[in-house]
């Protein structure tokens, strides 16, 4: 079995993925694209979601990372991102903008935009 999906918390997504108390322009600091889910435990998509994206963790694990966020306990980095409604899906390529995705999506979508989004 591959990787999991990644739990962040300020302190690690300052880590792993930007520095948003000191950057003022978009700085992605991974060494590969990223899926950031943001969530919460009461959300019934975001449940629904939430296998599909650990059984995608396993299979691009070499590729990307998939990070989640619980947006009840990080509304700083919600607020950051604009987070309204959730599930919302942060698509984050190592070369380009991130690019939002908002819904609880099947597999096969997530996975196209795995594939044009982040492995293009």
């Amino acid at each position: 079995m591959g990787a999991k999906t990644i739990l962040l918390d300020k302190e690690t997504f300052i880590e792993r993925v930007m520095d948003f108390t000191k950057d003022l322009e978009w700085n992605y600091k991974g060494d590969k694209p990223c899926i950031i889910d943001f969530y919460a435990d009461w959300c019934g998509p975001c449940k629904a979601i939430a296998p599909i994206l650990e059984e995608l963790a396993a299979t691009y694990h070499e590729d990307i990372y998939i990070f989640k966020v619980d947006t009840e306990k990080e509304m700083e980095i919600s607020a950051l991102f604009g987070i309204q409604s959730i599930p919302s899906l942060l698509f984050i390529p190592l070369d380009s903008k991130p690019q939002m995705v908002q819904g609880a999506l099947p597999k096969n979508v997530l996975e196209d935009h795995i594939n044009s989004i982040l492995l293009d």
